[in-house]
């Protein structure tokens, strides 16, 4: 009797298996290992990118890890978005007693034994979340942060409706699944754009017998998308800042400092009010939000006295002068970095490993910067008006 997993298609000369599998059953990674055997295929394509492939594969990878150079490359957001993501996935690894990504395993290891190559044909994980801000509105960047740090708190055990929902849906989807609901705007580049990628690497696989190892929740739109061209580059390009982008964080710096100029120019005590109202917001909730990352003292300072300066300058911000000050004065040891994806599973583990207090630091007090700016630009402006 055929699964209702299997989904087998024709594509110009090629045969091609899909199968669907269920993240909580091992009945998926027999199937999976019973398919691969059977079909003898030339290539098996996993619904990995080589940043999550490397990830089953070195089990010490977090030791491995430059913090500094992620706080230089603007990527402590991205991280720390990785490391929540991996902490949902181990509070359901703990629950159910079983490894996440264990079909993707065994379809690798049934490859390698059926001398079949492996294609890897997710799209790197990076582009997909830089995608998924590049379409968001600022309010809705915002309101993502805050759900992320907040399922860090959340120690519910997960619903028995969600793990239903494993057994269809893609782990990565499911994790975001409550906020694609209130943003619909993720689910383009989390779910539409890989379906079309994932679809296009499949038949570009090469040989003309091809296994594919997809999570269930994938294959409705990779059996629509198989049948049409799609363009890699297209879906690979890391999204440029809009001109409007660009305008907006060099033309909100200009117009502060050209009011706060133009108010001194007609009440010089108002002006100066201008100047104390941005320095107190900015560097108080910069600071603020270092201390609630609970950074070191010179952490937080460094977030007040570089946030008034860096809100002027698109190209810096407070948390990366905050972060770097964080690993100076409490440099993560090696032990940390090995523990971090225990420490990753609880509240108090997050903020006691140095490594994600770290990353902590450099996105909270980025955002109280953020506040700060608002808030004081509103002054200023209001300021501005009273003294005409």
């Amino acid at each position: 009797m055929a699964s209702s997993n299997i989904h087998k298609l024709s594509l110009n000369d090629k045969k091609i298996v899909l199968i669907g599998t269920a993240h909580v059953s091992q009945n998926s990674v027999n199937e999976v290992k019973k398919v691969i055997e059977g079909e003898q295929p030339d290539s098996v394509c996993v619904e990995l990118c080589e940043e999550r492939y490397n990830s089953l594969q070195d089990k010490d990878r977090w030791a491995n890890m430059d913090i500094i150079k992620i706080i230089k490359e603007k990527k402590a957001l991205l991280f720390l978005t990785n490391l929540i993501m991996a902490s949902y996935q181990k509070k359901i690894a703990k629950q159910l007693g079983i490894n996440p990504g264990q079909e993707m395993v065994q379809g690798i290891e049934s490859a390698r034994e059926a001398n079949a190559d492996i294609v890897l044909a997710d799209r790197n994980i990076e582009i997909t979340f830089r995608r998924i801000l590049a379409n968001l509105r600022l309010w809705d960047k915002i309101k993502l942060l805050f759900q992320l740090i907040y399922s860090i708190f959340d120690n519910e055990e997960i619903s028995e409706e969600d793990l239903d929902k494993l057994k269809s849906e893609d782990m990565l989807n499911l994790a975001l699944d409550d906020m694609t609901k209130s943003m619909p705007r993720l689910k383009t580049a989390l779910v539409d754009e890989r379906d079309k990628y994932l679809a296009q690497k499949i038949k570009e696989a090469p040989g003309e017998k091809i296994v594919a190892v997809l999570g269930a929740a994938h294959i409705p739109g990779v059996k629509r998308e198989i049948f049409k061209e799609n363009d890699l580059k297209d879906l690979k390009k890391l999204p440029k800042q809009k001109n409007i982008g660009k305008y907006i964080s060099w033309g909100i710096p200009i117009i502060i400092i050209l009011l706060i100029a133009s108010t001194f120019l007609i009440n010089r005590d108002i002006g100066t009010k201008q100047v104390w109202s941005w320095i107190l917001w900015n560097g108080s909730l910069s600071a603020i939000g270092a201390a609630i990352a609970v950074a070191h003292p010179l952490s937080i300072i460094t977030a007040f006295l570089a946030a008034p300066i860096s809100s002027l300058n698109p190209l810096v911000a407070a948390g990366w002068f905050a972060g770097l000050v964080e690993v100076l004065v409490r440099k993560p040891n090696v032990k940390e970095f090995q523990n971090l994806s225990n420490d990753i599973l609880s509240f108090k583990g997050f903020w006691k490993n140095k490594v994600t207090r770290t990353l902590l630091v450099v996105v909270l007090a980025n955002l109280g910067s953020v506040l700060g700016t608002v808030i004081s630009g509103t002054d200023i402006v209001r300021l501005f008006i009273n003294s005409l």
